[in-house]
């Protein structure tokens, strides 16, 4: 039998496929199954036409057999069948692909949609299997033909035996080594799983064979008989066939959705949130997203990754596209099925990425859009969501040097001195005062902690509403967002805190000026802790505080101090602040009448208070113990 060769340097480019092209060898099982439907199709479209075709579409199938002495695969369908002529063209020349001619001479045509475009995928069963048999008989003909490689060196073709149109594939595996078992494709449940990950959509039903034991009818179940079981065979239908996603949404119950998402995504609970849409323009595709209940135990961690399930067709071609989620809705689960992607050789990626940059801007879109109403219509459940997902959200607003602001600003919530509740921004705006000129924020490690700060109750005395920040990323979001509705985010901490009156104002630059030379000896007894010292009149009752000046606060500071980068430490420009109408402010001008030395010590103290009121540590603890006894001495 005269051994026939590749039609192109098949040892390089047939190595570089099994070796190269696919990520994983367990695609092989898609990528046949896939083969064997768009055969199934073409004679389906056919019969549309052709009356000579009988067969209808319920009567289309493909099986799948294993055998384990043998150690073979079986993939059959009942489509086309190929020619002499088309099996020398499609398997005798590689990437020549049948279903690519197909589909470009049928792409005007509806309801044909075939999957295989390039002629590599047959192929891919080389990674798993030393020699692969092709037993094929094309619709119309009485003969069929054989094909038959062991790889590189070529291949052979003879006439052969076959009752039926279709093609038959038969894969010899590979010996199991050290580092692959190939073994693992003969088990039943493997390829069960790899049908029901890759092509449970195929439109046609893929079948097995599946053996079981069954206890033999009036056997006792608690004899100790050897053969009181007996096996039986029953044909099984592996894969679903129709999607989810392909429904209407109208025609999806609730109990249908939380029962796909807790399949598809090992989940135990429901989701909060499905959203089911389909769009059609630039790119078509259907979605179907999900909004967990909770956050995955490792959401907030560097092993969580991202992604939605990519479908073409119905069949998966990744199964975490991190391309079709911006990060900070990384929390979504779901898929996008498009039949409109330009797959690469392998069918695992993209040679063009403008439709899946069409589709994640049509995602992005809808799932912002659809939070929104769940925050306008739903306020409890979207505080749920916040409560899961909202550090994510506020982190999206930072990153991008808040190029994503437009899409989040809306959906981010703070807690607020308004009844300690969580506002929007918008929220908050519609509420200020007339002569409120920014929006008032305040950092801390908890609410309460942010409340005592004395700064706050200024601003709250005053009336004006204050957002209390307590994580990490909200004071660096806001810095971010710049400001909302042409109002500015405001630290209520910070030197550039305006509540105070032109009189008030006046009057304490006078106080500062006349006091110059006591708040410089001041400063000289704090050193480089502080920027300078000088007296407000924005404070209650409180006697001290400190605030920030320039763009760095002290919340910011704490945090990037706290960050692992191994960087030189970062530190606020801060200012001692002394309460003008305190009895503290005449104690401190008499001492420096009278006491210079005891002066200093009470800069020292007042300092180390403020620090303490402002939920900062004190540098020297025990310092700050000896002036205060030597004061109660």
């Amino acid at each position: 039998m005269e051994k026939k060769q590749f039609r192109t340097e098949s040892q390089k480019l047939l190595d570089m496929m099994i070796n190269s092209i696919y990520t994983h060898k367990e695609i092989f099982l898609r990528e046949l199954i896939s083969n064997a439907s768009d055969a199934i199709d073409k004679l389906y479209y056919r019969s549309l036409t052709d009356d000579s075709v009988t067969l209808t579409r319920g009567d289309y199938e493909i099986r799948i057999d294993t055998d384990r002495v043998a150690r073979t695969i079986t993939i059959a369908d009942n489509g086309c069948g190929m020619t002499a002529e088309e099996l020398e063209n499609n398997l005798g020349t590689i990437a020549k692909s049948g279903s690519y001619d197909f589909k470009h001479e049928m792409e005007q045509k509806e309801d044909v949609d075939i999957i295989g475009q390039f002629g590599v995928g047959f192929y891919s069963a080389f990674m798993v299997a030393d020699k692969i048999t092709v037993t094929t008989r094309a619709f119309g003909s009485d003969t069929a033909w054989v094909w038959q490689s062991e790889g590189v060196d070529g291949y052979t073709m003879t006439e052969g035996e076959k009752d039926t149109v279709g093609t038959e594939i038969v894969l010899h595996l590979r010996e199991d080594t050290e580092n692959e078992k190939y073994s693992e494709y003969l088990d039943t449940w493997r390829i069960k799983s790899l049908v029901k990950k890759y092509s449970d959509y195929i439109r046609y039903p893929i079948k097995m064979d599946i053996t079981s034991e069954k206890l033999k009818e009036g056997v006792d179940p608690t004899s100790d008989a050897d053969d009181k079981y007996e096996s039986v065979t029953t044909t099984e239908t592996l894969n679903s066939m129709t999607p989810l996603w392909k429904k209407r949404a109208q025609e999806v119950t609730e109990e249908e959705y939380a029962a796909f998402y807790r399949d598809k995504f090992y989940d135990f609970e429901a989701p909060a949130k499905t959203i089911h849409f389909k769009s059609e323009g630039t790119a078509t595709f259907d979605a179907m997203l999900f909004i967990p209940a909770k956050a995955p135990f490792n959401y907030y961690t560097k092993d969580f990754e991202k992604g939605l399930q990519l479908y073409s067709s119905g069949v998966l071609i990744m199964d975490k596209c991190a391309d079709l989620l911006p990060d900070y809705f990384s929390f979504v689960r779901g898929l996008a099925d498009s039949a409109d992607l330009s797959l690469n050789i392998s069918r695992e990626l993209l040679q063009h990425d403008h439709q899946l940059k069409f589709i994640a801007k049509a995602i992005e879109k809808k799932i912002k859009n659809e939070l929104a109403k769940m925050l306008e219509s739903d306020r409890e459940k979207y505080e749920e969501f916040w409560k899961a997902f909202g550090m994510q959200l506020k982190f999206g607003l930072y990153s991008d040097y808040g190029q994503h602001k437009d899409v989040l600003q809306d959906l981010v919530l703070f807690t607020s001195s308004n009844e300690k509740k969580l506002v929007t921004l918008k929220e908050y705006v519609s509420r200020m005062k007339e002569e409120q000129k920014s929006i008032y924020y305040a950092c801390g490690e908890t609410v309460d902690k942010i409340e005592m700060l004395p700064q706050c109750e200024a601003v709250t005395g005053k009336g004006f509403e204050v957002l209390y920040l307590t994580d990490d990323v909200d004071e660096f979001a806001l810095k971010m967002l710049m400001n909302y509705e042409e109002k500015n985010f405001v630290n209520v901490c910070a030197e550039e805190l305006d509540i105070s009156t032109e009189e008030e104002k006046e009057a304490v630059k006078a106080e500062n000026e006349s006091s110059e030379d006591m708040l410089t000896a001041m400063k000289e007894a704090l050193g480089d802790a502080v920027s300078a010292v000088r007296f407000t009149n924005a404070l209650k009752n409180h006697p001290v505080c400190l605030t920030s000046e320039g763009g760095l606060s002290v919340g910011m500071e704490q945090v990037l101090n706290r960050m692992p980068n191994g960087e030189e430490a970062v530190k606020a420009q801060i200012v001692l602040e002394i309460n003008a109408s305190h009895a503290i402010a005449d104690k401190l001008k008499s001492l420096y009448v009278y006491d210079r030395d005891k002066l200093a010590n009470y800069a020292k103290i007042l300092y180390a208070q403020a620090r303490l009121i402002g939920g900062m540590s004190i540098d020297n603890p025990a310092e700050l113990s000896s002036l205060v006894c030597d004061l109660m001495i």
